[in-house]
């Protein structure tokens, strides 16, 4: 099992990136992200993977990738789906250097989930608990 890592442009927090795929569900069923590559890879990706979200600079989301399809954008140019469960997984963050395009991330070096009472300030608004993680002082 492998992951991908992708950096969540335009959006802003969280929250910003539930409203865009809530309204991209609704849209478009199964919700789905696309990408110009298909991974080499994507028998591992869909074996368990999952597709993690960069934001702020920041691994902070990741979601469960049901499948990986061929697919076409709106202009009709060839790309990859994947498709991904809605279910949107908050991580104890850390930091991630500006790239493009998305990357595999194995399984031993992505962050933990943020499970309840795991972490002393999970509670703290994401922006927040960014900032304060980008002064290791979480």
């Amino acid at each position: 099992m492998v992951n991908l890592l992708k950096v969540a442009v335009g959006i802003r927090d969280s929250a910003h990136l539930r409203q865009v795929q809530q309204e991209r569900a609704a849209a478009e069923s199964p919700l789905r992200h696309r990408t110009r590559h298909s991974p080499k890879r994507a028998e591992e990706v869909t074996d368990g993977g999952s597709l993690y979200w960069v934001i702020g600079g920041v691994i902070t989301i990741r979601q469960r990738i049901i499948d990986i399809r061929p697919d076409h954008r709106s202009d009709g140019s060839n790309c990859a789906a994947l498709i991904l469960d809605p279910e949107l997984i908050e991580l104890d963050g850390r930091i991630a250097k500006p790239f493009q395009g998305w990357r595999y991330l194995e399984a031993a070096n992505a962050p933990p989930d943020l499970v309840a009472g795991a972490e002393y300030g999970q509670s703290l608004p994401s922006g927040l608990r960014r900032a304060l993680k980008e002064l290791c002082l979480l």
